[in-house]
């Protein structure tokens, strides 16, 4: 039995991820976190060894992650990591949900509620009335494979039948990294806000740089006064950890949400996809600004190391 839990988590408590992980290794040491608020854990022994139910042990868990760290969380449980990240979604706070029938919980879901199938593959499908995993489990694995191709056809075809052969991966490396900015009051200023992400992209963008990654894309949040929140992704031309097209990027995010007057109160940046900086390949240019902008953001980068984060800062940060 696979537990996914997702801890409520404001975007900059990521940093209480470690310790919610140290919890969980109280009960398995099978912990592979899934950030920026989750985890899977692999339970099966666990179950076995205290006697309890899926639901028993989910209760446990919820109750001392209030009780050490004031933190809630929901549950899914299932049989294998898709499942148990599907019944995660669907979990309400103060009930473990847990998939017992696996036919029966996924037969009446979109298809794109499944693991691995986005808009494109969603569209193709429901134009041949494919709308429902039920529809697609019932489907011959030959025409799955002719419309979405060989690989991910028997692929989706497994995962709609409830097959994931997934392991739970302890000590995973963190494909992802975040970082926010709260406003003291409600912020209506443009200006403001891509000043904020200007501050994100060059502390995320150093901190890449630094521990040698890239990332592949860009995930903007706003969270607006009445506690609400907005979150728009986009990739990257090619896997970076430059900061001028990390803010290149933020602010054409963000600029898509037209705020107008909107009572902004943080935002959030995430780089997703990171990935070994010597695995990425680099279009060159012709452009010599682009080097001189590299070779600047280079030493930028070992004075920090050597005098703090904040001994060089782009002009209007240092305003």
């Amino acid at each position: 039995m696979i537990l996914c839990v997702r801890f409520r988590l404001e975007a900059a408590g990521e940093a209480m991820l470690p310790r919610l992980l140290d919890l969980l290794g109280e009960f398995t040491p099978l912990v592979e976190a899934t950030p920026p608020d989750g985890a899977l854990a692999d339970v099966r022994g666990a179950l076995r060894y205290f006697g309890w139910s899926a639901a028993e042990l989910g209760s446990v868990i919820r109750v001392r992650a209030l009780a050490l760290y004031g933190v809630d969380c929901v549950i899914g449980a299932g049989p294998n990591p898709m499942l148990a990240r599907m019944a995660a979604r669907e979990a309400r706070p103060g009930v473990t949900l847990v998939v017992e029938d696996p036919a029966a919980f996924l037969c009446d879901r979109p298809v794109v509620a499944l693991d691995g199938v986005g808009r494109a593959t969603a569209r193709t499908l429901c134009g041949y009335g494919l709308d429902s995993v039920g529809r697609v489990a019932a489907a011959p694995l030959a025409v799955l494979q002719r419309l979405v191709g060989a690989k991910a056809g028997r692929e989706l075809w497994e995962r709609a039948q409830g097959i994931d052969r997934t392991p739970v991966v302890p000590g995973e490396v963190s494909r992802s990294a975040a970082a926010e900015r709260s406003f003291p009051h409600d912020e209506l200023d443009p200006a403001e806000h891509r000043r904020a992400l200007l501050s994100l992209t060059e502390e995320l963008g150093s901190r890449m740089r630094t521990e040698h990654q890239v990332c592949r894309s860009l995930t903007v949040t706003v969270r607006y006064a009445d506690r609400t929140t907005s979150s728009r992704t986009r990739a990257l031309r090619e896997p970076t950890a430059h900061s001028a097209d990390l803010s290149a990027l933020a602010y054409a995010i963000h600029a898509s949400f037209g705020l107008q007057r909107a009572r902004v109160r943080g935002i959030a940046l995430r780089v997703e996809g990171l990935a070994p900086a010597e695995s990425a390949a680099r279009q060159l240019t012709f452009d010599p600004a682009d080097d001189k902008a590299r070779r600047i953001e280079a030493v930028a980068d070992r004075a920090r190391a050597k005098y703090g984060p904040r001994a060089v800062l782009p002009g209007s940060l240092a305003a």
